[in-house]
C-alpha cells in the first residue's frame, strides 16, 4: 500500500488550446450598405498551468490524468467582437515538482512555493480580424489571420522531496527508527533491507517552538548512481536537502569506507551534492564502550561533524538535533 500511495514521476500528454481565427467581416446594416471592415480578433487558446499546493505530497492524484486537452479560443465576429479566450487548465502539484519534456532533460517549470503558478504550455494567440489591416490605401482588406496553434507533447512531472535534512545510508542503517524517534512520523520498520521504498517526511521539534523537516530516504547501495537498487528514483530526492545526515551503524565493518561509498554515489549522480553540508551519525551506539567510540572517531573525516547516537535508548539525540540545527542555520560566509 505504501508504494502505491506515493507517486513521484508521471507522464502526461498535454495540448494547449489553439487561438481563435480573426473575422473577415464588413459592416452591413439597414443604414450602411457598404461599411468598412469590422472583423474582431480571435480569442487566446487556453494555457496549461502548474500550481503549487503545499497540502499535496505526491503525484498520485494525476495517475489517471493522462491527457490534458485545453480549450481553443473562440473565433472573432463582426462589429469588432473579440472571440472568447479558452478556459485555462490548472494542474495542482506538490512543492518540489519539476516538469520537462519527454525527450529532454531541460527543466521547463519548477514549483517551490505554495500558490506559485507557472505556465507549462502557452495557448495559441488569437488571429487578428480584418479591421486591423485597414489603411488609407487598403480600406477594405479581404483577409484576417488564422489563430496560432497550441503546443502539444508529453511532459514528465517529477517530484523531488523538499526537506531541510536528508537521511542517507545503506539499507538497514536505522534511518526509519531514527525518524520515528525524533519526529511524529511512523515509517515502516523491519530488520530487512529496503523496508523504506518511498521518502518519509517528519518535522523535528526543536527548542523555543522551532522546527525543521527531515526526510527518511530509501537506502543507497553501491552502484545506485548507475541505477542499481532504487537508483536514480531515490537519488533525485536528495538534491533539494540542505544538509545530508549520513547514518552509519556502529556494527559496520569499516565506517570510513561505508561513508566514502555513500559519498561517491552522490558524486557520480551529481557532483554539486558535495557542496552540501554533511553530518555523520553513528547509529546503534548503545553497543559501544568509550574505547570503541574513540577508535571509530579516528576513522571518520576530521572536517565533518559526527555524533554517536542510539535511537533505542535516546542517547545523544538532543545533541544530534543541536548539530543539525546549527548546521542548517550557520551564517553564510
Amino acid at each position: 500500500m505504501e508504494k502505491s500511495n506515493f507517486v513521484d514521476q508521471i507522464n502526461i500528454f498535454c495540448r494547449s488550446g489553439h487561438g481563435g481565427a480573426g473575422s473577415k467581416h464588413f459592416m452591413r446594416n439597414k443604414l450602411t450598405a457598404m461599411g468598412g471592415p469590422d472583423g474582431g480578433d480571435g480569442g487566446r487558446g487556453a494555457h496549461i498551468i502548474l500550481k503549487g499546493n503545499a497540502q499535496l505530497w505526491t503525484l498520485l492524484h494525476l495517475r489517471y490524468f493522462k491527457n490534458v486537452l485545453a480549450d481553443d479560443g473562440g473565433n472573432g465576429a463582426g462589429n469588432n467582437c473579440t472571440g472568447r479566450n479558452g478556459k485555462d487548465i490548472i494542474i495542482e502539484v506538490p512543492l518540489g515538482t519539476i516538469a520537462k519534456s519527454e525527450d529532454s532533460d531541460v527543466i521547463e517549470a519548477e514549483i517551490l512555493e505554495d500558490g506559485q503558478e507557472i505556465i507549462l504550455m502557452k495557448g495559441g494567440r488569437g488571429g487578428l480580424g480584418n479591421t486591423n489591416f485597414k489603411s488609407a490605401t487598403n480600406q477594405a482588406p479581404e483577409y484576417a489571420q488564422p489563430g496560432e496553434e497550441g503546443i502539444e507533447g508529453i511532459r514528465v512531472l517529477e517530484l523531488k522531496v523538499l526537506a531541510d535534512v536528508g537521511l542517507v545510508g545503506f539499507p538497514n542503517a536505522g534511518k526509519s527508527t531514527l525518524l520515528s524517534c525524533i519526529t511524529a512520523a511512523k515509517p515502516k520498520i523491519a530488520d530487512y533491507a529496503f523496508t523504506t521504498l518511498v521518502p518519509q517526511l517528519g518535522m523535528v521539534e526543536y527548542r523555543d517552538s522551532r522546527s525543521f523537516c527531515i526526510a527518511d530516504l530509501p537506502g543507497i547501495i553501491e552502484g545506485a548512481a548507475e541505477g542499481k537498487g532504487l537508483g536514480h528514483r531515490f537519488l533525485r530526492h536528495i538534491e533539494r536537502n540542505a544538509v545530508l545526515l549520513f547514518l552509519i551503524p556502529a556494527d559496520s565493518k569499516d565506517h570510513r569506507k561505508e561513508f566514502e561509498i555513500l559519498r561517491l554515489e552522490l558524486e557520480k549522480y551529481n557532483p554539486e551534492m558535495l557542496q552540501k553540508d554533511f553530518v555523520i551519525a553513528i547509529s546503534k551506539s548503545d553497543m559501544l564502550d568509550d574505547e570503541l567510540k574513540k577508535a571509530i572517531a579516528l576513522e571518520l573525516p576530521k572536517n565533518i561533524p559526527h555524533v554517536f547516537i542510539s535511537s533505542i535508548t535516546g542517547y545523544q539525540l538532543p545533541n544530534l538535533k543541536d548539530i543539525l540545527w546549527n548546521t542548517l542555520n550557520k551564517p553564510v560566509l
